[in-house]
């Protein structure tokens, strides 16, 4: 028998302090309602849906991953709720972190002694983001060859499967430098450098300049490969079609939807819609 006051929720890591909020909040109002609360890197989420992970909600960081891996079958329609940016984190101990601005920061990281790091790709929407920053990066700078040369620095155990984790190890200082969501960076209290809106996916304004860099990606089905553009950073959220518990599901989601859940996306360091 299906407990009706337990509500699964499987969301991108970086939305973690925002789901947690809402969750608090509808929980005053149901303090009979528990949550089962877990994050991955947002394609890593999607993926587990496909493969037959039961959820009340699903909350990414890419709407495009609807469409890609879980339209129609899994979900039919989805909600755009926010939207963010990607900047540099960093500690008061990091090296490099009293002289660092918007117009050295590559070459700040290309030093033999700083250690910077970003997430997997395939696994997470931050980690594709972050190479389409360093291919815009290369063109906005006139700097041919830096996106090799900052790839071939961030290798190995400098890619971490979910942006939540980087900001973490730039907190203990594991890590000088992590390409960041500003919602993570507020949520860590990390200092940051804000990237150029050209090359940080902020605004939709520059969605065409976006549109000059692209990722491939490992797609729906083993060994297929696609192509992502550019684009700007958008947040988004479903009701898979196999949840369980729909009317709980329909409360949560009608509130991280009102104006006191775009507070809280507010509060968290996004920007709502």
């Amino acid at each position: 028998m299906i407990n009706q006051q337990i509500l699964k929720i499987l969301h991108a890591g970086a939305l973690r302090k925002p789901v947690v909020e809402c969750a608090k909040l509808l929980q005053e109002a149901r303090p009979e309602l528990k949550f089962q609360l877990e994050s991955y890197g947002s394609r890593a989420c999607a993926r587990q849906v496909r493969e037959g992970k039961v959820v009340d909600i699903l909350a990414l960081a890419d709407p495009m991953l609807f469409a890609e891996l879980l339209g129609p079958e899994y979900v039919d329609k989805y909600y755009i709720f926010a939207n963010d940016q990607i900047v540099l984190a960093y500690n008061e101990f990091s090296r490099g972190s009293r002289e660092i601005n918007a117009r050295n920061w590559f070459d700040i990281l290309l030093r033999e002694e700083v250690t910077f790091g970003r997430s997997n790709q395939h696994l997470d929407p931050c980690g594709y983001r972050t190479l389409m920053v360093w291919q815009l990066s290369e063109q906005y700078y006139g700097r041919p060859g830096l996106f090799r040369q900052l790839d071939q620095r961030c290798r190995g155990d400098l890619i971490y499967p979910k942006s939540y984790d980087l900001a973490s190890d730039v907190l203990v200082g594991k890590l000088d430098y992590a390409f960041e969501y500003l919602c993570v960076v507020n949520q860590f209290g990390l200092s940051y450098l804000s990237l150029p809106e050209k090359i940080n996916l902020s605004n939709p304004a520059h969605v065409n300049y976006y549109n000059r860099s692209a990722v491939s990606l490992q797609g729906k089905n083993s060994g297929d490969m696609i192509t992502i553009p550019g684009a700007p950073i958008e947040f988004a959220i479903a009701i898979p079609k196999n949840a369980e518990n729909l009317i709980l599901a329909k409360d949560f989601l009608d509130l991280i939807l009102s104006k006191k859940g775009q507070q809280i996306l507010e509060d968290c360091g996004l920007i709502p819609y």
